[in-house]
């Protein structure tokens, strides 16, 4: 019987880090540090080893799309503007998305020709509380619903199309919902990250496009399901002992119940609303990644699947 055929290449951490090796470290300790999730595992020999190398590639990507656009307006006898390199981070809440994406856009700053990386997270195209409320989907805050979809497309399309300045609305972890009137300023970057749980997902029923039609380049950050439960309930269990406190949080009653009930809503959490989404409509995008990030169940990346070309 013949071997089942994949569109990935799969690679190993010890090769994958091998194409890492003649690249400088441009990263402290320090900065590392800073960069770090709450519960996320990251150390040097993590980013010299996994998302150096996955920088380079990504730089390399960017070079490519580049010329690729000089030649392009060059046999249409026009010169347009530069449009930005635009790369998605998908995945599970608490599979360490964030992090990755605030990592790659520290490296990518600092490789030649990309000097200029911005990064914006989609939780900020999240309908507010009180819309939630109204359409009675609160409970599935976070699903493909609770989103301004046509919102988020249009941001995507207007830096695609090359706008001096584009702007998007802020979300705060620490009310859990949209800030009114605060906007984040998107200038026309080298390369913008999107970052968010559904953005590899295929359109909608009332949509012709897709987010990721106007990516470049998607990233899955992957982990098996017991793993990501896991570090859902660890990062709860760390943000009640600190974010939490905050009497300005939307979570504060969770610093303040008994720590078994807590840890079971935070279960309920899990079971109801998180585990529902990543099942029916994050991991069913995992396939159109161009690359897939695998953890294993101490969050250091074990695997790397690049698409072939």
């Amino acid at each position: 019987m013949s071997e089942l055929l994949s569109p990935f290449n799969e690679i190993s951490r010890a090769d994958w880090a091998d194409l890492g090796n003649t690249t400088d470290m441009p990263l402290t300790e320090a900065e590392i540090q800073q960069i770090r999730g709450l519960g996320d595992f990251l150390d040097l020999k993590e980013v010299r080893e996994v998302y150096l190398p996955l920088s380079r590639l990504l730089n390399l990507y960017v070079a490519e799309h580049q010329s690729l656009h000089r030649a392009a307006g060059s046999f249409l006898g026009k010169s347009s503007g530069r449009t930005p390199f635009i790369i998605g981070v998908a995945g599970s809440v608490a599979v360490g998305k964030s992090t990755v994406s605030r990592l790659l856009k520290e490296l990518l700053s600092r490789w030649d020709g990309t000097p200029s990386v911005e990064l914006v997270t989609t939780d900020g195209f999240l309908h507010p509380n009180a819309e939630l409320e109204k359409r009675g989907i609160m409970h599935r805050k976070g699903f493909p619903e609770s989103y301004d979809r046509l919102a988020l497309l249009k941001f995507v399309a207007d830096i695609k199309s090359g706008a001096a300045e584009v702007t998007a609305p802020v979300y705060s972890h620490l009310i859990y919902d949209i800030v009114p009137g605060e906007v984040i300023a998107v200038h026309n970057p080298d390369v913008l990250i999107i970052e968010g749980l559904n953005v590899l997902q295929s359109p909608g029923a009332d949509q012709d496009v897709a987010l990721s039609d106007f990516f470049d380049f998607k990233i899955y950050v992957d982990a098996d399901t017991q793993n990501i439960t896991s570090w859902f309930l660890d990062r709860f269990y760390k943000l009640r002992e600190s974010a939490f406190t905050n009497p300005a949080s939307y979570f504060h009653r969770y610093a303040e119940m008994p720590v078994d009930k807590a840890l079971a809503r935070a279960n309920e959490i899990w079971s109801t609303i998180n585990l529902p989404n990543l099942v029916e409509n994050i991991l069913p995008t995992r396939s159109r990644a161009t690359l897939v990030l695998h953890k294993g169940d101490k969050h250091a990346v074990e695997r790397v699947l690049l698409r072939k070309l």
